[in-house]
């Protein structure tokens, strides 16, 4: 084998990049490295990788596609040495890929990732962040170890472990004339206007909130971006319904927001551990795991505040 280990990282981070500079960027190589790298792989494996579009940056061939997965799998297997040497000496050390639903990502994964390195410094978090679906297929293609999401539909290959509930609430701009209120039902919004989260299964969720009793919502807007919805009700274009709640009560452009409770029973959005089924798992991925079981629970969750914290 006339390539090294270092060659392959280069070559899969500029794969996944589909740019050198942004390769080199991402893994602190200077482009030239990188480059190099690329050539002589190609030189050895008498294959051409990339496609090279002038200042468009890079795209695989069908051969650098293959090859790429390839080498994913390669250095997926050379870091399971890491693991089997942890294990051997009862020692967390290694490479772990955490993956975090976009949503909760803010308040979850910067946490969760640096009390664990603290409390482990032999290992090298990367995550990750995306939608329900985006966890679920890199999951599958093991670019991801673990993830943190909802418990959205999976299939029987996943594994998702609840750790916390997180009830629906209502999300209104402080000047509102229903922030004064303590508590708000469904009927009383109904005729309201709302500012939808549209991200698929969300918006189903909040949908069938209102179906449950009978209802329709009136959706005013709607919107892919947590933080454009709630710059757009604390603006007073309308209000919305969240599961997630940042202890921060306010938009990106500093204006106040006011949480209120929802009254009645309501399904809960439910936050969890998810993996691929495995007959067994590396020592440093049940540490993560154990991790995230201390920090997330019904009584605290990083970054967000309780239901008993609602007015």
């Amino acid at each position: 084998m006339r390539f090294t280990i270092k060659q392959l990282e280069y070559f899969v981070a500029a794969g996944e990049a589909g740019s050198i500079k942004l390769a080199a960027e991402r893994i602190a190589i200077s482009q030239p490295s990188i480059s190099s790298a690329i050539s002589h792989l190609e030189s050895e494996l008498q294959l051409q990788l990339f496609v090279r579009h002038h200042a468009q940056g890079l795209s695989l061939t069908s051969s650098g596609r293959r090859i790429l997965s390839e080498a994913k799998l390669f250095l997926r297997q050379g870091e399971g040495l890491y693991a089997i040497a942890s294990e051997l000496n009862n020692e967390v050390r290694g490479r772990l890929s955490f993956g975090c639903m976009i949503t909760l990502a803010p308040m979850l994964a910067p946490q969760l990732a640096h009390s664990f390195t603290s409390e482990h410094p032999g290992v090298t978090l990367k995550t990750t962040e995306g939608g329900h679906e985006e966890m679920l297929r890199m999951l599958r293609q093991v670019d991801i170890d673990v993830a943190i999401s909802y418990d959205l539909p999976i299939q029987d290959d996943m594994n998702f472990e609840a750790l916390a509930d997180l009830p629906p609430y209502v999300l209104v701009s402080s000047q509102h004339s229903l922030a004064k209120r303590q508590e708000l039902s469904l009927k009383d919004l109904a005729d309201e206007p709302m500012i939808l989260l549209d991200l698929p299964y969300s918006s189903q969720y909040f949908s069938s909130l209102f179906e449950s009793k009978n209802l329709a919502a009136s959706v005013h807007a709607r919107s892919r971006n947590q933080e454009v919805v709630r710059a757009m009700v604390a603006n007073g274009y309308g209000y919305t319904i969240a599961n997630v709640r940042p202890k921060n009560l306010a938009a990106l452009d500093g204006r106040k927001l006011k949480a209120i409770r929802l009254s009645g029973r309501h399904k809960p959005m439910k936050i969890g551990i998810m993996t691929l089924n495995q007959n067994r798992k590396p020592l440093i991925l049940m540490a993560f795991e154990s991790h995230c079981r201390r920090l997330i629970s019904g009584r605290k969750i990083p970054g967000m505040f309780s239901d008993n914290q609602l007015v």
